[in-house]
């Protein structure tokens, strides 16, 4: 099997010098193993996504010296993929439609029976409200509807097929420091990671649902991302499971900080790679910046 990374960027802002660093390790894995490093346009959010933006990827990456084969893969292009998944869960009940909208989330997770609101992977975990209340009905699945995973009904599927046990192979660490076999309990993604949205309005997925899809069918053998996503990997392998997909290893590096320690956003234009490049700055420069 030919050892496989990628980089998935969203086009909705300039690269920093955490993407040059996530990018150039993947790249540098890759050609350790003479695998091959694939390129990704994460572009399933119509609304803030430039096709400027997506240029601008390409100038930095192939700046830094990276290269990829063609073509490359862009998620706007996988609509059809997505809604084939959606239809798989929601035929076997796992899905089921959520109206709420964000104050309402926030106002039934901070009742006072409730206690204080659990935060997840995607924020404060969601209560239930739709669960309780909206199942899956029969027939065909409603489009342009928000979405969201039975967690639990997920995991008792899973585990009646004998495939309940929720794991995978870490190579990089945690934001904890751990590393290697990472098993996840069924009451840590019940309780602490809930029903997640697998559906968006005006988007027809979200981001747990296309990047397991995209991984699998990239061959990605080995996930190279920041630490900030390790926990969203327990929902990533909850998927794979339920949509029989292989699980990559994976490689949760750390994160690039500004000064102030506080990891580095889209929105610190001073840190964008293109401004390295128009002021001087080398890609060994890069390199030595993000300790490479």
């Amino acid at each position: 099997m030919t050892f496989r990374t990628r980089f998935a960027p969203s086009p909705t802002g300039p690269l920093h010098l955490g993407h040059a660093y996530s990018a150039i390790l993947a790249h540098d894995m890759a050609a350790a193993e003479e695998g091959e490093f694939l390129l990704r346009i994460e572009d399933i959010d119509h609304s803030r996504s430039r096709p400027e933006w997506e240029e601008l990827i390409y100038e930095d990456l192939h700046w830094l010296g990276l290269s990829w084969p063609e073509p490359v893969m862009r998620q706007s292009e996988r609509q059809a993929a997505y809604e084939a998944a959606l239809d798989r869960l929601w035929e076997r009940d796992l899905l089921y439609v959520c109206t709420c909208r964000r104050r309402d989330i926030e106002a039934a997770a901070s009742a006072p029976q409730e206690g204080a609101p659990l935060l997840g992977p995607d924020g404060i975990v969601y209560p239930g409200t739709c669960r309780k209340s909206l199942r899956a009905a029969s027939g065909p699945r409603p489009r342009d509807a928000v979405l969201r995973l039975d967690m639990a009904a997920a995991l008792k599927a899973l585990s009646a097929n004998g495939g309940g046990k929720i794991e995978f192979c870490e190579t990089g660490s945690s934001p904890n420091g751990a590393s290697g076999l990472t098993q996840i309990s069924h009451v840590h993604l019940t309780m602490l990671v809930g029903d997640v949205v697998l559906a968006r309005r005006q988007m027809g997925t979200s981001y747990h649902l296309s990047v397991v899809l995209d991984d699998a069918e990239q061959g990605i053998t080995h996930a190279v991302r920041g630490q900030d996503l390790f926990e969203t990997t327990a929902i990533h392998v909850v998927l794979q499971r339920l949509l029989d997909l292989p699980t990559p290893i994976y490689h949760h590096h750390r994160l690039i900080r500004d000064e102030n320690g506080r990891r580095l956003a889209k929105r610190d234009d001073a840190r964008a790679i293109r401004k390295y490049r128009k002021d001087g700055v080398t890609p060994d420069d890069i390199r030595a910046m993000v300790g490479l």
